[in-house]
């Protein structure tokens, strides 16, 4: 038996267990009754209840939301920076973040500067979140997605 402080009391008989509880004005609750012989505590058993349903909800879970991030190949340096900042602060929400760059006309002849921007955009990332998909080209736009590390 453990008394309601915490301390244990040994092995006492049932009813005089049960007659200590009263005394103190709490319950006897049976918190182990698979071991020889069962152990049982001293408590106040609605205040335990209380606090293991507080326990439960307590538990936030959080559901990932995707953002998407979207350039164009001639984005400037500081629309970049900022736009990685954001990133950045979904990464650290725990959400993913889709990075696009979009080609227009003529942009879709310089590709590789839009990878430029594309791998300028992922090491700056990488403290924060690891690649999930490598950058791939759909249609009009260089796509990848980002995950939180």
């Amino acid at each position: 038996m453990i008394s309601a402080e915490g301390a244990q009391l040994g092995i006492i008989p049932t009813e005089e267990a049960l007659a200590r509880a009263r005394e103190s004005g709490l319950d006897l609750v049976e918190v182990a009754p698979n071991e020889k012989p069962p152990v049982c505590r001293i408590m106040d058993f609605g205040k335990f209840k209380y606090q293991q349903k507080k326990k439960q909800h307590k538990t936030h879970v959080h559901h990932t939301k995707i953002k998407e991030i979207r350039l164009r190949p001639k984005t400037g340096d500081h629309d970049i920076e900022f736009k990685v900042n954001q990133a950045r602060g979904f990464l650290q929400h725990k959400d993913k973040v889709i990075v696009s760059v979009v080609f227009r006309g003529r942009e879709l002849a310089h590709i590789d500067e839009g990878q430029r921007v594309m791998r300028n955009i992922l090491e700056q990332l990488d403290p924060v979140g690891k690649v999930e998909s490598p950058p791939q080209q759909m249609g009009r736009r260089l796509v990848c997605t980002v995950t939180p590390r």
